[in-house]
């Protein structure tokens, strides 16, 4: 039963890139973190921090982050280096993944203007009305990053358990300055990404896909 219980929300679980406007009670939110804080970690060191935005905080946020985005198109700035490249099956499922969200919200192949409009919706953070920044302390070096990302997974998860739909968004972090300086990082930490939190909007047709995942016989190497 219990395994039942965790492939329901596993499989269950999908980014959202639209949200209700109404928030998420304290109680809840803190219960995520609650759950999500039993996450495994090299030595126990426990490297996260998360910088959680309430009520008006989150469109002060949003605004800014806009307002920084549009002032600095298509430079990143991130504290972890972004990939150089993505080839073969990785580059076949990313462009999957993309063509799917366009093929939902209605952005044709070859519209530059609307693609860039879509994009642009990372940094309204698709109109959540909580995000969490999700920092990795910089002298843990990379095996700190995984541990952060195990962390993550676990937050993604007990917040589908809750009802709260989540989307972990990188692009965020390709504003850290911007991001460090609002909500007052120190150096010590590295801005690793921004996870948007809130009700799901179900009808709106950006959350009406799936992504697909590849087969364990693809990924899993048995041996004996």
């Amino acid at each position: 039963m219990e395994a039942d219980a965790v492939n329901r929300i596993v499989a269950g679980r999908r980014s959202k890139r639209a949200f209700r406007p109404g928030p998420v009670p304290h109680a809840i939110l803190q219960q995520i973190f609650d759950i999500a804080r039993a996450s495994p970690s090299w030595c126990n060191s426990q490297p996260w921090h998360a910088y959680v935005t309430q009520g008006d905080e989150t469109d002060r946020f949003r605004s800014a982050l806009l307002a920084d985005a549009l002032a600095h198109a298509g430079e990143v700035e991130s504290d972890i280096p972004m990939p150089t490249e993505y080839r073969g099956h990785h580059l076949e499922r990313r462009r999957e993944s993309g063509w799917q969200l366009y093929d939902a919200v209605g952005v044709a192949r070859g519209d530059r203007e609307a693609s860039a409009r879509q994009s642009a919706k990372n940094f309204e953070l698709f109109g959540a009305p909580h995000v969490a920044i999700v920092t990795v302390d910089v002298a843990l070096g990379p095996y700190a990053i995984l541990d952060v990302g195990i962390f993550v997974g676990h937050l993604l998860l007990a917040a589908a358990s809750l009802g709260v739909g989540t989307i972990p968004q990188a692009a965020v972090a390709t504003r850290s300055p911007l991001v460090r300086s609002f909500f007052g990082i120190p150096e010590t930490e590295s801005v690793l990404v921004a996870v948007s939190l809130g009700w799901p909007d179900d009808d709106h047709p950006a959350n009406g896909y799936r992504t697909s995942r590849a087969e364990s016989e693809s990924v899993v190497r048995w041996r004996g």
